[in-house]
C-alpha cells in the first residue's frame, strides 16, 4: 500500500501511439522514441494500447519487437490486447518470439469480449464463424495454456529428412506465462483473474456492481482487494497495477498548461456519473504540480491498494508534450511517491 512511508515500487507509462493517417510512419517512430526516452529516464515499464481500425497502434506486438531492439532494460507490455480480434495460437507464437528477442521483458495485457462494433467487421474478421466464435474467458485461458507450453496435439517428431514437428507452441519462452495480465473492469473479471493466475491491470475505466456506491476510487479498491483474495485463495501471486491519467505541469509552458487544462475540462463531465446501461465509470484526470498530484494519489482508495502503476499518457497530445510529461513524472512525481528510477 503506497504511503509516504511505503514507497511506490514500480513506475510505468501507457501510450496509445496516435499517428496521422497521411504519415503513419512518423507516429510509430515517435512512439518508439518515447519508449527509448522512458528507459533513459529510468521507468520500469512502457505499455501500448491496442487499437483496431483507428489511428492508433494496431500491432503492438510488432512495435514491442522494434522497441526491444532499441532498449535493453525497460519492460514492454500491452494494455490491453482484445482477444476477440486474435487467434490465440498465432498470438502465443508472436508473443513468445518477441519475448525471447526482448530477453524476457514482455508483459502481455489481455481482455475478452466481443470486438467493438462487431457487426461492422465480423464479415471480414470471421467470415465463416462470426456467429459461433467464443469470446468468453475460455479464449484467454486457451492463450495462457499455449503460452505455458502445454500440449497442443499428439503429433510430433521428425518427418522425412528435414522437417521436425513439435506438439507445443514454438518458440517457448519460459516465464512468459507468469507475466500475463488481465485488464479487469468489473468485480467478476477481477476475481476471475486472481483465481486463474493472471496479474491484474486496473485502469481508469471500471464497472461497479449494482449494489456499489458509484465512487470510482472505492469501487476500484474493492475490485483489487477481491482480486488479491481470489489469488491468495487459489495459491497464486497477486500482482496488481493501477493506470490513471496524470498530467504533471512542473516544467510545462504556459501554452502547454492551457492545452492540458482544456483536455481535462473536456473529459471531466463523463466522470460525474456512471455512463450507459452497464454503469461505466471513468476516473478523473489528475493535473497539476507533481506534489499536488501525489497528494491526490495518496488519498485515492484505488492507488492505496497497489505498489506499481502505469500512468496513462493523454491520447491527443504532441511528441514534445509527452517528453515534458514523462520527464516530470520521472524527475518529480515518481520521487514524490517514493519511487527511484533505475539507472
Amino acid at each position: 500500500m503506497p504511503s509516504p512511508e511505503s514507497p511506490l515500487r514500480k513506475l510505468g507509462f501507457l501510450t496509445i501511439g496516435l499517428f496521422d493517417p497521411a504519415d503513419p510512419a512518423a507516429g510509430h517512430r515517435s512512439t518508439l522514441e518515447i519508449i527509448e526516452l522512458g528507459e533513459q529516464l529510468g521507468f520500469d515499464s512502457a505499455w501500448l494500447r491496442h487499437r483496431h481500425l483507428q489511428f492508433g497502434i494496431s500491432s503492438p506486438v510488432a512495435v514491442m519487437a522494434a522497441a526491444s531492439q532499441r532498449t535493453s532494460r525497460i519492460e514492454l507490455g500491452t494494455a490491453v490486447t482484445p482477444l476477440g480480434w486474435e487467434n490465440p495460437l498465432r498470438l502465443a507464437e508472436d508473443l513468445a518470439t518477441v519475448d525471447l528477442l526482448a530477453g524476457g521483458r514482455i508483459n502481455p495485457g489481455l481482455s475478452v469480449g466481443e470486438p467493438m462494433h462487431y457487426d461492422t467487421v465480423k464479415h471480414e474478421l470471421y467470415p465463416e464463424s462470426s456467429d459461433t466464435e467464443d469470446f468468453s474467458y475460455a479464449r484467454v485461458d486457451r492463450l495462457a495454456r499455449l503460452v505455458a507450453g502445454e500440449k497442443v496435439r499428439d503429433f510430433s517428431g521428425k518427418q522425412g529428412v528435414v522437417e521436425e514437428f513439435s506438439n507445443r507452441v514454438e518458440p517457448h519462452s519460459p516465464g512468459l506465462r507468469s507475466r500475463l495480465w488481465y485488464g479487469a473492469g468489473s468485480m467478476k473479471s477481477a476475481v476471475w483473474a486472481g483465481t486463474n493466475g493472471f496479474n491484474l491491470l486496473s485502469s481508469s475505466v471500471i464497472f461497479p456492481d449494482k449494489d456499489q456506491e458509484p465512487d470510482f476510487a472505492k469501487v476500484q479498491q474493492a475490485q483489487i482487494r477481491a482480486y488479491r483474495d481470489a489469488a491468495h485463495a487459489s495459491g497464486n501471486t497477486a500482482r496488481a497495477s493501477q493506470g490513471l491519467v496524470v498530467i504533471p505541469t512542473d516544467s510545462a509552458s504556459s501554452a502547454q498548461k492551457e492545452k492540458y487544462q482544456r483536455y481535462v475540462d473536456e473529459r471531466f463531465p463523463r466522470t460525474e456519473a456512471p455512463q450507459g446501461p452497464k454503469g461505466m465509470m471513468f476516473a478523473k484526470d489528475l493535473i497539476g504540480t507533481s506534489d499536488e498530484i501525489a497528494e491526490q494519489l495518496y488519498a485515492h482508495a484505488g492507488f492505496q491498494e497497489v505498489d506499481e502503476v502505469a500512468f496513462a499518457l493523454p491520447f491527443s497530445f504532441d511528441h514534445d508534450d509527452y517528453v515534458q510529461i514523462l520527464t516530470d513524472i520521472a524527475a518529480k512525481l515518481g520521487p514524490a511517491l517514493g519511487w527511484k528510477p533505475t539507472a
